[in-house]
């Protein structure tokens, strides 16, 4: 089997632990764009950072998942994303207006079946790129749980278990 799998939902809800932990299990994966726009951005001094310049900051979200996608797309086996196109595409549809997700997202698409990380208080918190509060990450994770469906994807949520049991929940539910 392979595919192109995105992992989405709830900021802190868990996804980059999970993704380290379908890694370790010999699975490629792609991290998230916007911690690595943040990085980019901040070791440059640039201004594409989502507290600074959020439609700058989602614009290059939107080119590096497109990079990202073409590039695993020929690989052999299953590629997970930690977020991708869609989440990029539908924050700046939100904010700006601008007719991302038709643009983008109709002829870039992933495994029909996705996984949404849910809000998920105990594990929570803010770091350095991660700078919004819980209230905000439950207003974005609402928002990407009508608009994956709406796209024509299966949306499954992970459940809240342990890391091992939520890779072995997507490993299993990918060959369901």
């Amino acid at each position: 089997m392979r595919g192109l799998v995105v992992i989405s939902g709830c900021s802190g809800g868990g996804k980059s632990t999970l993704l380290a932990e379908l890694k370790a299990r010999g699975h490629a994966v792609v991290e998230e764009p916007g911690r690595r726009i943040i990085a980019e951005e901040t070791a440059r001094g640039g201004t594409a950072l989502p507290w600074v310049d959020l439609a700058a900051f989602l614009h290059r979200a939107i080119e590096m998942a497109l990079v990202d996608r073409t590039a695993a797309a020929d690989h052999d086996g299953w590629v997970f994303f930690d977020r991708g196109l869609i989440d990029a595409a539908s924050a700046l549809e939100a904010l700006t207006g601008e007719p991302a997700l038709h643009r983008f997202c109709t002829e870039h698409r992933y495994h029909p079946r996705m996984f949404l990380a849910p809000p998920w208080p105990e594990i929570y918190a803010t770091d350095a790129d991660r700078k919004h509060g819980l209230d905000a990450a439950v207003t974005e994770y609402e928002h990407l749980a009508k608009t994956y469906p709406a796209l024509g994807y299966e949306v499954l949520p992970l459940p809240k278990v342990s890391v091992t049991a939520r890779a072995d929940f997507v490993l299993s539910s990918l060959m369901a």
